[in-house]
Formats: structure tokens, C-alpha cells, sequence
């Protein structure tokens, strides 16, 4: 019955048995050895990067502004949950959650207190602004006693793991998905559409930036504590501008406004200099060549604003069995009249 997946429950329900299959199949080819060790940790890094690059798709792609200090909402976060880690003493399922917590709520408050003033301006002086404050974050860290400053802090508990970066990357696809598709989410859109026109119609276009902005910059500090509990240990300089534009690449790569392109790209982007490191003297001139021709060819990125939907493709499927075995009924009487 193709309707029947129209139903948002089912759907609910659908999404998590694909969910939870997903994961079935990855701690399958993990504890089966199909997957090493090494194949293993690089999921970890794929996770954390696309709950980052689908973090700042919020802001860059459905809000339509041009942030450049994602990175620096990732260290605060990272660092946060970090501190908070190593000064208590809880069981081991509870204290990567709650230093994940503290790390989202430091960096979303940063993200209020930073687009309030920023977000007042559009392109490129919005970005002047953040790509500062992502280096004042930074100098800031490098000056302070309690986070080790340029020697990094060290120390920081190795509690990151395969599952949980997946409920972590879970958690994020569905916050972001679920406010795009809600009435604030199409506030949202309308002002990357014509803010002008938003303002006109009502919507409190300064609440909603800063709302999808201080979601996208709590999420980057989410990405930013699995990140330092899996190196267990951070360095400021890993922190620095260009880790916001590579952030950015994936985004653009990926379709600015596409969840799903983001979640390809960060993947793809991850694996990628993984793969080319045959290529030692080569590899970034290919890894960046290949992303010139991308952005040749398909300059609104892998996906452009197409979005996957499970219970979509499935009705689709039904719809097309349907309509064939109609069509083979239908001839089948036509054939014998």
C-alpha cells in the first residue's frame, strides 16, 4: 500500500530499523576482521566530520549566510568537554555523553554571543567576522594555563568509539533534519531566499539566524569533544583557519542545502587523502585537482539540494511495481478481447 509509508510513524519506524540494520552491518564487518583496526578508527573521523559538515550545512546552505569560524566553535567545544572529562569521575556510559553535553552547550552560548553582533551583516563581512573570532578562540587557547596552551592538553581519556560517534552522528541528522522540515525550518529557508521579503512577512529574521546559528556552532563542539576523546589530546594549532575551510569544502562539495550531500562528501573527503597516500609527493595535487574538476562540472555540488528520504524511494518502488502490473493486466485483457 504505497500511502502507507506517507505516515510520519512509519516512517519514524522505518528510519530506525535502517538505522539500527546500518549499524548491524558495520559492527559485523568490524567484528567479523572483514574491516582491520586501521579501516576501523578511520569511521570515527568520518563521523565527527559529518556531524560538522552537516552542522555548518545549516548555517551556509539552508540559512544562506557564509561563516568561516566553524573550526572555532569546534575547539571551545572540544575543550570544554575535554576539561570537564578529566575533572570528574563518572561511569564510563555516562561521561562521554555529559562532556558532549557541556561541549554542545559551551559552544551554542559562544555561537549566541557571537551572532548576535556578527549576524547583523551579510557576506563577506560576516565572514571577516567569524574567520576572527575563530583566531581570537585560538590565541586565546594557546595563552591559557588550563589548557595546556602550546604544548596542547594532554590527557584527555580515549572514550570516542565506533558507536559512539553513530548515535552521535544519529542525533545530529535528525535535530537538523527535523528543524528543516518544521515551520522554523522554512522560516529559515525563506531568509536565505529573500530576507527582505521574510522580514516583511513577519518572521523575526535576527531570533532565526541566530537560533540556526548557535545550533550549527553547539553540534561543531559535539564534533569537536569525539574528536578530542579520540586523539585524547588537542592542539590549538589543529584549530586554525583552514580547518574551517576544509569544514567548508565538504559543505560546497557536498550541495550547500543537502544533508545527504554533506554526509557523502565528508566521507568521501575523509577516505580520499586515506587512499592517495601511495601517491605521497602527489596526493594533495590530486586530491585538489579532483575537487577543481568537481567544482567545474558540477558546481552545485555532488548532490545540489537533493535530499534522500527512505520512505520516499520505498513508495516510489511500490508505485512503479503497481503501475507495471497494472500495465501487464491491462494488457493481458486488451490481448484477449
Amino acid at each position: 500500500m504505497p500511502g502507507l509509508l506517507k505516515r510520519t510513524p512509519v516512517r519514524y519506524a522505518l528510519n530506525a530499523a535502517a538505522a539500527l540494520g546500518l549499524y548491524i552491518v558495520i559492527m559485523s564487518l568490524i567484528g567479523g576482521k572483514v574491516l582491520n583496526r586501521y579501516q576501523a578508527l578511520m569511521l570515527i573521523p568520518i563521523g565527527y566530520n559529518i556531524i560538522l559538515a552537516v552542522s555548518l550545512n545549516l548555517t551556509a546552505g539552508f540559512l544562506g549566510q557564509l561563516p568561516l569560524g566553524h573550526a572555532g566553535f569546534m575547539s571551545v567545544g572540544g575543550y570544554a568537554a575535554a576539561l570537564f572529562s578529566m575533572s570528574v569521575s563518572l561511569p564510563p556510559s555516562f561521561e562521554l555523553p555529559a562532556a558532549l553535553l557541556i561541549g554542545f552547550t559551551v559552544s551554542a552560548m559562544f555561537g549566541v554571543v557571537i551572532g548576535l553582533p556578527a549576524l547583523r551583516l551579510k557576506g563577506d563581512y560576516l565572514a571577516i567576522i567569524t574567520l576572527g573570532f575563530g583566531e581570537i578562540i585560538r590565541v586565546i587557547i594557546l595563552n591559557l594555563k588550563f589548557t595546556g596552551g602550546a604544548y596542547g592538553l594532554k590527557g584527555i581519556g580515549r572514550q570516542t568509539t565506533v558507536t559512539w560517534v553513530y548515535i552521535f552522528v544519529l542525533i545530529t541528522l535528525y535535530v537538523i533534519n527535523t528543524l528543516i522540515k518544521s515551520r522554523h525550518g522554512r522560516a529559515i529557508i525563506s531568509i536565505r531566499e529573500d530576507e527582505i521579503a521574510a522580514e516583511a512577512s513577519g518572521i523575526p529574521t535576527t531570533y532565526y539566524k541566530v537560533l540556526a546559528f548557535s545550533i550549527s556552532a553547539g553540534f561543531a563542539g559535539v564534533a569537536g569533544g569525539l574528536y578530542a576523546h579520540y586523539l585524547s589530546i588537542l592542539d590549538p594549532s589543529t584549530f586554525g583557519f583552514m580547518r574551517s575551510v576544509e569544514i567548508l569544502v565538504i559543505v560546497v562539495l557536498g550541495g550547500l542545502g543537502s544533508v545527504f550531500g554533506s554526509v557523502i562528501s565528508a566521507a568521501v573527503l575523509t577516505i580520499l587523502p586515506e587512499l592517495l597516500r601511495g601517491f605521497a609527493e602527489y596526493r594533495m595535487v590530486i586530491y585538489s585537482l579532483l575537487l577543481v574538476t568537481v567544482m567545474i562540472f558540477k558546481p552545485s555540488g555532488l548532490c545540489g539540494r537533493y535530499e534522500f528520504s527512505l520512505g520516499d524511494s520505498i513508495d516510489g518502488l511500490c508505485a512503479s511495481i503497481r503501475a507495471r502490473i497494472l500495465k501487464k493486466g491491462g494488457g493481458g485483457d486488451a490481448s484477449g478481447s
